[in-house]
């Protein structure tokens, strides 16, 4: 399965908020040169409002698209129609994550963060609370 719904139970749970959204790009991964750009280490003071902003708009655009297309994904009759769907669907993520300003890595880093992070999670929550209102 290219993309999944990643539980951030913590993060987002308690809002009822959807779960956090992450893939396993694993045909990106197969395909990706050997030579990998190190990741550097997020610190979550380091991060400015404006990339938290863009974290919460992105995590939002792809929360819906992917309520959007739940059912259709569980109406596939054939493994590759579902795979075909959830190549659709991931591509349309990752054009979200970018209009929402953020690379790929920068949203998997942040959600990353925001998973293990308790004081990032606080300032994601706040987003989240505040873009409800």
């Amino acid at each position: 399965m290219l993309w999944a719904l990643a539980g951030v139970v913590v993060l987002m749970g308690s809002l009822g908020w959807p779960s956090a959204i992450a893939w396993a790009d694993n045909e990106a991964e197969a395909s990706t040169p050997a030579v990998i750009e190190p990741v550097t280490e997020l610190n979550a003071t380091d991060i400015p409002s404006e990339k938290v902003d863009q974290f919460v708009s992105a995590y939002l655009s792809v929360a819906e698209l992917i309520d959007d297309r739940t059912a259709d994904l569980q109406r596939a009759e054939t493994e590759a129609e579902s795979m075909q769907l959830q190549r659709a669907v991931e591509s349309e993520a990752f054009t979200l994550i970018q209009a929402a300003g953020l690379t790929r890595q920068d949203y998997f880093q942040l959600l990353g963060l925001a998973n293990t992070d308790p004081e990032f999670r606080d300032r994601v929550l706040a987003q989240l609370e505040e873009s409800a209102t």
